[in-house]
């Protein structure tokens, strides 16, 4: 698997404490079912095919979906790196309507790294144009 500039990715797995995540979880019958990768940088990426069970407004994903997402997204950035952990605070920058229908880009990376406290950035994007992004602090759950 690779990146569109040729990054190599590899599978993330998520800690067994989160099988039962709404996102990604292996054990929710009610999963998205996301799947990570992370690059030689350690930024992790994945894609979503967006559907009209998660609008908000009409033809609009719901902004807590978004959240949701990029959340997602920046904790499997953690798991790649074999961290665990809690968002303790985070910020969203809606820049576009995120379409129902639209195939859905994220992708996250450690911005700061003092354990046990992360700083996080992510991006939602479809079609090469941002549509949201987030930063995030994080408290290592786990040693």
């Amino acid at each position: 698997m690779q990146t569109q500039n040729g990054n190599n990715l590899k599978p993330v797995m998520a800690a067994s404490s989160h099988a039962g995540c709404l996102l990604c979880g292996s054990k929710n019958p009610l999963s998205m079912h996301l799947h990570f990768a992370a690059d030689d940088q350690q930024i992790v990426h994945a894609s979503f095919q967006a559907h009209d069970m998660l609008q908000g407004y009409q033809g609009i994903v719901h902004g807590g979906v978004i959240c949701a997402l990029l959340d997602a997204a920046m904790t499997h950035c953690l798991f790649s790196q074999a961290i665990e952990a809690v968002t303790g605070e985070m910020n969203v920058k809606f820049v576009l309507p995120v379409p129902c229908r639209a195939l859905l880009g994220l992708r996250a990376w450690v911005e700061k790294a003092c354990n046990p406290l992360y700083v996080l950035k992510a991006e939602l994007s479809s079609d090469g144009r941002l549509l949201a992004s987030a930063e995030a602090k994080f408290m290592r759950t786990v040693s």
